[in-house]
């Protein structure tokens, strides 16, 4: 499951018996060699349907970690980008390893919780990936509040959300059982650790978009394939900020 450069299993019992905030900081130097990274293929894909939205001027990652999420905005905003996080380590690393490329767009790093964002109405393009297992769903409408006030009138925040795992194949039992052990783990024991993988529903998403403000549409991401329904393996939503 992991390279050799990545976690030990003692490193990451004593993660996962962290806060999120710590247990990140702690995962940091090691987390680009987990498969807790988005994968290569996920940002191509939603880097080829971001231009064919764009070009940007600024665009913000929320919860970007080590910033890969940064790299796309890297490539289809013309003045900078942001990331935003609270863990700080994530953040010394995600600055530390960023490239300089002659001509990108100016980059910035702010640790901030993603429910209480520092800015004004500033930026093009808002994107996540991969983040939110981490907020339970009553607090998914207060983020997406929060970053649609972040958002310049017909601003957009897109975001690829993967198709549910077919009930009773291995990667439904693998996700149910992950989450259940989570479950269990945060009844006993504190500080929290929130990360769950079967809370984020396409259909609920949709509605508190809605709800916030935005105007949803979906974008299937082709180069990641199709199910044997036919229906796409990832989508992109894409929620505007009206004019």
């Amino acid at each position: 499951m992991f390279t050799p450069q990545g976690p030990t299993l003692r490193e990451l019992v004593v993660q996962a018996l962290s806060s999120v905030e710590r247990g990140y900081d702690l995962l940091a130097p090691k987390f680009d060699h987990t498969p807790y990274r988005t994968p290569a293929s996920v940002l191509d894909s939603v880097t080829g349907a971001l231009r064919r939205l764009g070009p940007f001027d600024s665009g913000l990652d929320v919860c970007c970690g080590t910033g890969a999420g940064l790299g796309v905005l890297r490539q289809v905003c013309r003045e900078r980008v942001t990331g935003v996080d609270f863990s700080a380590g994530m953040l010394t690393v995600g600055r530390a390893r960023t490239p300089v490329v002659p001509d990108a767009p100016r980059t910035h790093w702010v640790r901030a919780d993603a429910r209480a964002l520092p800015f004004g109405p500033v930026f093009d393009l808002a994107v996540s990936f991969g983040a939110f297992g981490h907020f339970v769903p009553r607090e998914r409408p207060g983020l997406f509040a929060q970053v649609h006030s972040v958002l310049r009138p017909g601003g957009r925040f897109a975001f690829p959300i993967v198709a549910p795992a077919r009930p009773g194949s291995r990667l439904y039992w693998s996700l149910l059982a992950f989450d259940t052990a989570m479950r269990v783990r945060n009844a006993l024991w504190r500080p929290r650790f929130v990360m769950y993988y079967r809370t984020f529903r396409l259909a609920d998403v949709r509605e508190e978009l809605v709800r916030t403000g935005f105007e949803v549409e979906l974008r299937a991401l082709e180069e990641l394939g199709r199910r044997a329904d036919g229906s796409p393996r990832c989508r992109l939503v894409v929620a505007t900020r009206p004019s």
